[in-house]
């Protein structure tokens, strides 16, 4: 009979490309890691994975059992949840990503919040500007913000927010005001590396008819985080495109500008996403549940606008 903990070793080897990976993530020793995945070969006669001096890789058949190993812990995960919810709360653990900016603002706070009611559950919050995939990463659910890609997971919908393209006045000093859409797409950008190229919008203007935005030329800046366009921006570095949560701060404090205030972009997702398994985790569903009242009871510090 195969050893499920086994299984956990031998997805943790591939998920961190290594035995020292693989041991650092799951609090163990390098060789009782290798010992474990000798054995896992040993037992299904196959090898799973090939060895080189630089890094480790899957054979076909390890890239098979890769799969159907990930599927089996997830059910032996979802029987464990069936047992423990009947027996006073959450137990075992449960693993989100999110942006960090999203993450410290709303997700932290509510995961707190819902640690204290389930004292035995163990929270594991991953801060990730990318898209990590859940199934390799192992996780419970990802909160993901912006338009919604077609995925094979679901997705419960949270609420969503404005963005709002800002500059600081120092740049607006050095390269004239922006009173148009037409002055807006010339400016200097600061752009999100994920964001597709050319950039491009439907603006809703003053008479709520929907136009056409394209930014005329590639961004002078791009950065991965939401934080570095923010710390960019206010360093008078161009024209950035942020969430109304994020960068409302600074327009308050006078520090950015909002541009084109009676112009709307498109109004932003916050998705909770979770895998298409036949058993939802019951931890799963509870924190869905848990963060949607969270956010609805404290707006000032998640600033979402619900629909």
């Amino acid at each position: 009979m195969l050893n499920l903990q086994r299984l956990e070793i031998f997805v943790a080897v591939v998920n961190a490309g290594s035995f020292t990976g693989a041991a650092a993530s799951l609090g163990l020793t390098k060789a009782v890691v290798s010992f474990n995945i000798k054995q896992l070969e040993s037992e299904t006669g196959v090898a799973l994975l090939t060895r080189s001096t630089r890094r480790l890789s899957l054979t076909e058949s390890g890239e098979r059992f890769y799969q159907r190993c990930q599927d089996l812990l997830q059910e032996a995960e979802a029987v464990l949840d069936d047992v423990r919810r009947d027996h006073g709360g959450l137990s075992g653990q449960l693993r989100i990503t999110s942006t960090p900016e999203y993450g410290a603002r709303v997700v932290v706070p509510a995961l707190a919040a819902f640690s204290a009611l389930h004292p035995q559950l163990r929270i594991q919050h991953v801060a990730s500007s990318n898209h990590d995939d859940l199934i390799a990463g192992r996780f419970d659910l990802a909160i993901r913000l912006g338009q919604l890609a077609d995925s094979s997971h679901h997705a419960a919908t949270l609420g969503n927010f404005e963005i709002l393209p800002v500059a600081s006045a120092a740049y607006l000093q050095r390269s004239g005001n922006i009173q148009t859409p037409e002055q807006l797409a010339q400016a200097s950008w600061i752009a999100h590396s994920r964001l597709p190229l050319p950039m491009s919008w439907p603006v809703t203007n003053t008479r709520g008819e929907k136009i056409p935005f394209r930014v005329a030329s590639p961004p002078a800046v791009t950065a991965d985080s939401a934080s570095a366009l923010l710390a960019f921006a206010l360093a008078g570095a161009g024209v950035a495109l942020l969430p109304d949560w994020l960068v409302q701060p600074e327009i308050d404090a006078q520090r950015l500008c909002h541009l084109l205030p009676d112009h709307r972009f498109p109004p932003q997702g916050i998705f909770a996403l979770y895998p298409n398994t036949r058993h939802v985790p019951e931890k799963v569903r509870r924190f869905i549940d848990f963060l949607q009242k969270h956010m609805a009871e404290f707006p000032a510090q998640s600033k979402i606008y619900f629909s």
